[in-house]
């Protein structure tokens, strides 16, 4: 559920998105990091709300992490269609220089909220 609407809400902008763990972007042997590229991933998704025993609503948080040669400014508005998706904004933050890949890189938290099937559909 969250994965394929985060997934198919960041496509909107036309970069190179995947799911990842520790906020990396993984390749095929041989193959180079774009100039610009997002990659996002479940931080944590606690239950909000329990009605007879049974989960009512959930929070997903993501982060959603943009990463570009260029520095950080001019990017795409990660955080326009992440909003206007559902999602609401959470904290920022600048991530580490990698001076292997010379990417720079901006880690972005999302919540959205969902009602019972929802959450029962991960």
């Amino acid at each position: 559920m969250i994965w394929e609407l985060v997934e198919n809400t960041l496509s909107a902008l036309g970069l190179p998105t995947l799911s990842a763990a520790a906020n990396q972007m993984i390749l095929a042997s041989g193959e180079t990091l774009p100039d610009q590229f997002l990659v996002y991933q479940l931080i944590s998704a606690p239950p909000l709300q329990h009605a007879d025993d049974r989960e009512t609503m959930r929070i997903w948080r993501v982060q959603v992490s943009i990463f570009d040669r260029n520095g950080l400014s001019n990017l795409p508005d990660v955080t326009g269609v992440m909003v206007e998706a559902g999602f609401t904004r959470g904290p920022m933050r600048e991530l580490e220089y990698d001076k292997n890949t010379r990417h720079f890189g901006l880690g972005m938290d999302f919540q959205i909220t969902s009602d019972e099937e929802e959450s029962d559909s991960y």
